[in-house]
């Protein structure tokens, strides 16, 4: 056990690596058999991977998560912000500018309106529950943009960790009540084109929630709404640390 667990502290990425695609394997298999789709592969993996670094956390003590565990340290680098950032890149570089004006103007401005809804709304959530400093408020507002939003900003403006935290909880939620909540309300709302399926993915913005949410609609709309969606986290992203976070510490 002693030579196995050094070997495994030898290679802490690629452990990293493998629990990680067994988890988003397991997560998907769930996924599938337990929610019939309707609750996205990648909501249930964040769903066990919060739940891991709770009990990590209880385990070691510790602040990092499952990074605590010595032989799982690898997961401290892999969820780290540099992976994150480049992923969130690597993304945007296999977008074009010339897709989004498929959407006309109202694509392009329910991008915007989602955003600046969301994180009004997650921040005046924030304030309802006694956080008033600029950070807390503009961190938690921008992951009721999404989850990757949080972070992003987060990071940027010096939020404790606690704060990074509920804002990834709160982009979580919101992804799993638009995957769970979009085939009921599909047929209300007109949610049958690619048209409305770019301002439906430009409103809500949460790329795995509009995936989930339209494939457990009609899969065929899963590209159109997930192209805005991307859009809706780039600008997010860039709007989060700068703009909106300007705007709320002129505010309180």
């Amino acid at each position: 056990m002693e030579t196995l667990s050094a070997v495994l502290r030898g290679n802490a990425l690629v452990v990293a690596f493998t629990v990680v695609g067994i988890t988003v394997w397991l997560s998907y298999w769930l996924s599938k058999h337990l929610t019939g789709g309707r609750i996205h592969g990648s909501a249930v993996a964040i769903l066990l991977g919060l739940v891991a670094a709770y009990f990590a956390g209880l385990q070691t003590e510790g602040s990092r998560g499952v990074a605590d565990i010595g032989v799982l340290a690898g997961v401290g680098i892999m969820g780290g912000g540099m992976m994150r950032d480049f992923g969130i890149v690597s993304t945007a570089f296999g977008v074009h500018l010339s897709e989004l004006r498929k959407a006309g103007v109202v694509g392009i401005i329910s991008i915007f309106a989602g955003v600046i809804v969301s994180f009004i709304v997650g921040a005046v959530v924030a304030l309802l529950f006694g956080y008033t400093d600029a950070e807390s408020l503009t961190t938690i507002g921008a992951g009721a943009v999404t989850y990757i939003v949080g972070p992003v900003t987060g990071t940027a403006i010096g939020a404790s960790s606690d704060v990074i935290a509920l804002s990834v909880a709160a982009g979580v939620v919101k992804s799993i009540l638009v995957m769970v909540g979009t085939p009921m309300v599909a047929s209300r709302i007109g949610l049958n084109n690619p048209q409305s399926a770019m301002v439906f993915g430009g409103l809500m913005g949460t790329t795995s929630g509009v995936a989930g949410g339209l494939a457990a609609t009609d899969p065929r709309l899963v590209p159109y709404g997930a192209m805005t969606a991307t859009f809706y986290t780039g600008i997010g992203c860039l709007l989060g640390p700068s703009l909106l976070y300007f705007i709320v510490r002129a505010l309180v």
